[in-house]
């Protein structure tokens, strides 16, 4: 499907036969809901049918200072959304034959190869390491399966290292590969699904590969054929008012409140290296882009991004038989179904009944740090996405945006 450059026009939404109007209807209010609750300032949705804009909501403030609204313009820090922008530019490269999914990472990072794993600790609060049976290959890389640490979490060894060391503010991409490299995997490759600092790694190999800086490569081979204008590491000056407020939960004050820390404003003099796994900047329209152009098998606009082949084995389970996720890159993973499995940077839902999801077989999706939240629907030709920024919850909340959006949306899709 070709599409115009100024896909999707947001302001121009397009009635669909496929949807119940009350059931859009219902969307839209509990999405509003949402901000009214408090358990947001402002919110932002897409939906998104056969490459027609159904629904556009837009919801609250982005400013708590100056009231100023969202708007389809708003800017968000979207964490780990960014992860599968830089799936899709290793697998450009795949195509290119730069590397096969089932190499060794250390054929292309021999800083790794002498990485152990843990084994346990000492009484004297020492880590017991012990060899690796094999490295990691670039699937596992890929699929979280290569079993690195990453530091937002946990209470062991590895990841403590990853804190301690300040691995995620490394000045560069060179020195975070040599932190890395220091600290021991927290699992034999391969045995296990962990949420990690692999995507990072991959930015690093794009540039290894390419022989470009992260970020211009993006810009290049990404953002510049999809028109993705707004989409970076960093917000230009001139742009700064469009960024949304990012909240966290005071207890103190209880409700959400600015949070105004340097690692939160996105200038180029607060960015340490270009994060692959969580460092970009984008808009409603520009990560639209994005989804339209993966559910379009490669291509928007006239522009050949990734192969169709490709593209199918990134929305295709790559994990070990019996393995499955456990966090959805917003919140962790429902326990009372089967989890859901992983590709190459993107969640999948394989089997819609046992996982008890509303959405079409295959459907694939992430999420960001700071509550943002997409998925697209092959099956259905759709897509949706979620702009939030907020950290922490409030007491007792239960709001869960991503499955209230999803139960929504597909309540209202007809048969």
């Amino acid at each position: 499907m070709a599409l115009p450059k100024s896909w999707p026009t947001l302001a121009a939404v397009q009635p669909a036969d496929d949807f119940d109007a009350a059931g859009l209807q219902a969307l839209a209010d509990r999405m509003q809901a949402f901000v009214d609750e408090g358990s947001v300032i402002g919110m932002q949705t897409l939906l998104v049918k056969d490459g027609q804009v159904v629904q556009y909501g837009s919801y609250g403030v982005r400013d708590v200072e100056t009231g100023a609204p969202v708007k389809p313009d708003t800017l968000y820090r979207i964490y780990s959304m960014a992860k599968p922008i830089t799936g899709v530019a290793l697998m450009q490269l795949h195509e290119q034959g730069k590397f096969s999914l089932n190499d060794p990472i250390t054929k292309y990072i021999p800083e790794f190869e002498n990485l152990k794993v843990l084994d346990g600790m000492n009484e004297d609060g020492t880590p017991k390491l012990k060899d690796l049976q094999r490295p990691a290959t670039m699937r596992e890389l890929m699929s979280h399966t290569a079993g690195f640490a990453y530091g937002l979490g946990g209470d062991d060894y590895a990841n403590e290292q990853f804190r301690v060391q300040e691995v995620l503010r490394a000045p560069d991409l060179d020195t975070f590969i040599d932190k890395v490299a220091g600290i021991p995997l927290l699992y034999e490759p391969g045995t296990k699904w962990y949420y990690s600092a692999a995507v990072d790694v991959q930015g690093y190999l794009v540039e290894k590969f390419s022989g470009m800086s992260f970020g211009d490569y993006l810009k290049t081979n990404i953002f510049a054929p999809l028109n993705m204008d707004d989409t970076g590491f960093y917000v230009p000056e001139a742009e700064y008012d469009r960024l949304a407020d990012v909240m966290f939960y005071s207890p103190e004050d209880g409700k959400f409140i600015p949070l105004y820390s340097e690692n939160m404003q996105f200038r180029k003099e607060t960015i340490p290296f270009e994060s692959g796994g969580g460092g970009l900047i984008s808009s409603m329209d520009d990560y639209g882009r994005f989804c339209q152009m993966m559910l379009n098998g490669g291509m928007l606009s006239g522009h050949r991004v990734l192969k169709p082949e490709t593209i199918l084995m990134m929305r295709s389970d790559q994990l070990p038989e019996g393995l499955g996720i456990g966090i959805d890159g917003t919140l962790a993973g429902p326990e009372s179904m089967q989890q859901h499995k992983f590709g190459l940077d993107f969640g999948i839902i394989t089997d819609p009944a046992a996982m008890k999801s509303p959405a079409g077989k295959g459907t694939y999706y992430w999420g960001g740090a700071a509550g943002t939240w997409f998925w697209i629907d092959p099956e259905n030709d759709l897509f949706f996405i979620g702009m939030i920024q907020r950290f922490g919850a409030l007491p007792s909340e239960t709001a869960d945006f991503r499955a209230e959006s999803m139960r929504l949306v597909y309540e209202a899709l007809e048969e």
